[in-house]
């Protein structure tokens, strides 16, 4: 069993950037696809990016061209660059993981979650 730990979340203007990375404790991530979803308040939570264990990533279309996902196999962690940020990207983050060879984009295919890192975007 694998559990994913956030962190790198922050108080940030719009415009401006933030990094924000997931390891794990127990197993590896190696063969684990690895996703970030977010949840604003009083909203679903909702796809942002997802990875796969051979590099292959997918992204929501509202995040496209301004996030990247990426895993370092050495550091065992998984990041997501999160540019030119907007308040609508206000939200609890969380990470996920599930062992499988696909990369899914939806929630209820993730089996391990984070416990979620504050992400703020000030107007």
């Amino acid at each position: 069993q694998v559990q994913p730990v956030e962190s790198g979340g922050g108080l940030v203007q719009a415009g401006g950037s933030l990094r924000l990375s997931c390891a794990a404790s127990g197993r590896t991530l190696s063969r684990y696809a690895m996703g970030w979803f977010r949840q604003a308040p009083g909203k679903e939570r909702a796809f942002v990016a997802a990875i796969g264990w051979s590099g292959s990533s997918r992204y929501a279309d509202s995040v496209k061209g301004r996030f990247t996902i990426s895993r370092d196999s050495a550091k065992d962690t998984v990041y997501l660059q999160m540019n030119s940020l907007k308040p609508e990207d206000t939200a609890v983050y969380y990470c996920a993981a599930t062992y499988s060879i696909v990369v899914p984009t939806i929630r209820g295919a993730y089996d391990y979650w984070g416990l979620g890192t504050q992400v703020t975007v000030s107007a």
